[in-house]
């Protein structure tokens, strides 16, 4: 296949918008029909990109916590419907702001902002379509409070617990808001299995499917990470359009604690290693060499909008035109919007990395750039990567 109009728009991404590098695969029935890197993946712009380059996958975790939660689900340890106090009992006492007003950038309420009690408890379910109504403050009050009281080494189970504390901003059920829903549900992961999140995940998908570059933030990988840089915020105007690097010992918020697994944000790795999950989910759950580590019936529920009415509206609002949004992706339900089919989905990352996942093609794409805070990745760049993809592999079928 001729991918050649793909190509050339990834080399002129730095001419265009000031993208420094980029590394971008195609994976269709467990082979890759196409691979292109581009750019330097230092400062000094002297080492080349490589597949070697490990990126900061952010939100692009949720896919893989999905998937965790997903076998728990398959195995009948969990269910959609389960409360969550079954598993964390703080959440037994909800509170709710008497008020909120979404903000750009967002402003959280403040820890005693006046509330009332919750009528709605928070299921499962809730927290994988982001309708639990928390939000996500990851410098909240009781978080910090915890960091310090236990030396910067509470784990994951222990700032989940922690969570609980902090108001609600919607009755759950009620609204749609991307929030801190699968840093919750990596907690149940570790209730329900017995296991620490990250082994979990290690046990049950990286090794079944042979992957050994993807992991949480250790000393170990630092060094292998691409130059992170930031796009330019104006406290007026807003995104300038500038990309600047990232100031030297950058630490992600979404690391609470050394040892905090954020299952919404926290994963690192590898285009290829990420690639292997997408192509297993766009396979009916089996991979590249035969492991399944999902029944196809069960990546189905991928492909099943969740959010309805205001809350549909709500997530639309993100810019996402044609989605809506199900257990932790987005969902195409429109077929004029995309080249892609309807149940196409996948998700992003704050620093630029984009899955698609098309299970009737068997086809997915994962793209990543080390950006974060430049929204015109997700507006423009994104949907051209896809539809690009898709001209040409419509065009050869």
């Amino acid at each position: 296949m001729n991918y050649n109009k793909l190509t050339d728009y990834l080399d002129h991404l730095e001419e265009q918008y000031g993208i420094p590098s980029g590394d971008c695969i195609v994976c269709r029935k467990h082979q890759v029909l196409y691979r292109h890197s581009f750019g330097h993946s230092d400062y000094e712009r002297k080492k080349t990109v490589s597949p070697d380059d490990f990126y900061m996958l952010y939100s692009a975790t949720k896919l893989i916590t999905m998937t965790a939660v997903l076998q728990l689900i398959e195995h009948r340890r969990l269910n959609l419907y389960d409360e969550l106090t079954n598993y964390f009992p703080e959440f037994s006492v909800l509170r709710v702001v008497n008020q909120f007003n979404p903000t750009i950038p967002m402003s959280w309420p403040a820890q005693n902002a006046p509330s009332h009690f919750a009528h709605n408890t928070i299921r499962i379910i809730d927290l994988m379509s982001m309708t639990a109504g928390l939000s996500y403050n990851m410098d909240a009050e009781p978080l910090k409070e915890l960091r310090q009281k236990s030396n910067n080494k509470a784990g994951t189970s222990e700032v989940v617990a922690c969570i609980a504390k902090m108001p609600l901003i919607y009755e759950p059920r009620e609204h749609w808001s991307y929030s801190i829903g699968h840093d919750i549900l990596a907690g149940v992961v570790e209730k329900v299995s017995g296991v620490a999140f990250d082994k979990y995940l290690e046990q049950n998908i990286f090794e079944p499917l042979e992957i050994t570059d993807l992991t949480f933030m250790n000393s170990s990988v630092r060094n292998k990470l691409s130059a992170l840089y930031r796009g330019e915020l104006d406290p007026v105007q807003g995104p300038t359009g500038k990309i600047l690097p990232y100031p030297e010992g950058y630490k992600s918020n979404f690391c609470v604690t050394e040892n905090y697994k954020s299952g919404g944000a926290g994963l690192i790795g590898t285009v290829d290693a990420y690639s292997k999950i997408a192509d297993a989910l766009a396979n009916g759950g089996i991979g590249y060499n035969g492991a399944r580590i999902l029944k196809e019936e069960t990546v189905a529920l991928f492909s099943i909008p969740y959010t309805t009415g205001i809350q549909t509206d709500e997530f639309r609002m993100s810019g996402k035109t044609g989605y809506d949004y199900g257990l932790g992706v987005r969902v195409l339900t429109d077929a004029k919007s995309s080249p892609s089919p309807v149940g196409e989905f996948g998700w992003d990352g704050a620093a630029g990395a984009y899955v698609l996942i098309d299970p009737i093609h068997k086809l997915s794409i994962f793209y990543v750039q080390h950006i974060f805070g430049f929204p015109k990745v997700y507006s423009e760049i994104h949907p051209t990567i896809r539809n690009l993809v898709y001209e040409t592999f419509l065009h050869k079928n």
